[in-house]
């Protein structure tokens, strides 16, 4: 008779695994990159700016009257505070209201465009300074032609501040929501130590 030789399972054994793997896995905290760009500071900045603004403009409004260019102005500001409401609103990192302050904040660039091509116009209208015999009413129609210019110029420098706050906030909410592109994937090397010898 022959011997029986026992069936043996065969298992990968510590000398015949590989020292090194690498695996690919989804990031798990990538909703805290959002948290990087201070989601609260610069929203509460964007309410700030579009508020000061707006409270300016109806200031020198009750002194100039030209409105035209006043409307636009004043529904571009207050999509921007929403936006700036969302960013706020967005750093508890829940999925939907990142994409909402995405789509808010791509809208804000544009109302940032609207107001600055605003503000330009009403730096572009000549302020009339009557025509008096007396120097005094003439050099103070001069002095309130310059605030005007000072005025436009701040504005303007405001308009891009806001712009630039938009776009770092969209930047940083694209990374999170992945709209550009597929999940990035963090390589894991993991290492093996090699079996003990005795």
């Amino acid at each position: 008779m022959a011997e029986e030789v026992p069936a043996v399972e065969e298992a990968i054994s510590p000398a015949q695994s590989p020292l090194v793997t690498l695996t690919f896995q989804k990031h798990i905290h990538r909703k805290e990159k959002y948290l990087e760009a201070e989601p609260k500071a610069l929203g509460i900045t964007q309410i700030s700016l579009s508020v000061f603004t707006m409270l300016s403009t109806i200031v020198f409004l009750s002194k100039w009257g030209n409105t035209y260019a006043v409307i636009p102005f004043f529904i571009s500001s207050l999509l921007v505070i929403i936006a700036g409401s969302l960013a706020v609103a967005a750093k508890n990192l829940h999925l939907p209201t990142l994409r909402a302050c995405l789509v808010m904040q791509i809208v804000a660039c544009v109302a940032s465009i609207v107001n600055l091509a605003c503000t330009l116009i009403k730096d572009s209208t000549p302020y009339y300074c009557w025509h008096s015999y007396t120097m005094d009413y003439g050099e103070i129609c001069h002095k309130i032609e310059k605030i005007n210019a000072h005025f436009c110029a701040g504005g303007m420098l405001i308009q891009a501040t806001l712009f630039a706050i938009s776009v770092t906030l969209a930047a940083y909410c694209c990374k999170v929501v992945n709209c550009c592109g597929p999940p990035a994937k963090l390589p894991v090397i993991t290492v093996q130590a090699p079996p003990a010898q005795e």
